[in-house]
């Protein structure tokens, strides 16, 4: 079963959760950590058992925070995705050097900025893909 859970931080720094529509169901903690363990507790007590619930996070922010965090998500993706790209045409650079212009490894990790451990590992990879694919 699926239940949202809110965390919302109170004035006094303490972390306060509660389980919309289990009434009685809140409780709070000093880091969200603690906060989240214990409204599994708090759970548990309001349904009168231990069950399999899987808690739906919503955590609530002032705007000036919300806004920065979804700033920070959106170029945190926008990083990795980059990083995903960089990774593919650092690989195709090394075959390129190496296996099409017959650059030796050293010469490639120098050009590359990598070390030729570096530029082996991914020119490996390159290989055990296309003999998988075959």
């Amino acid at each position: 079963m699926r239940r949202r859970v809110v965390f919302e931080r109170d004035a006094d720094g303490w972390w306060v959760a509660w389980v919309p529509g289990v009434p009685g169901c809140h409780t709070q903690g000093r880091t969200l950590a603690q906060a989240r363990e214990r409204i599994r507790e708090a759970l548990a007590v309001s349904l009168g058992k231990e069950e399999l619930t899987e808690l739906v996070e919503t955590i609530r922010f002032p705007k000036d925070v919300d806004h920065v965090l979804s700033s920070f998500r959106e170029i945190r993706a926008d990083a990795e995705n980059a990083l995903v790209r960089a990774r593919a045409v650092t690989r195709r650079a090394a075959v390129v050097l190496t296996a099409k212009w017959g650059v030796s490894l050293r010469d490639a990790a120098d050009i590359l900025g990598l070390s030729h451990q570096r530029v082996a590992q991914l020119i490996e990879s390159g290989e055990t893909r296309r003999r998988a694919r075959a």
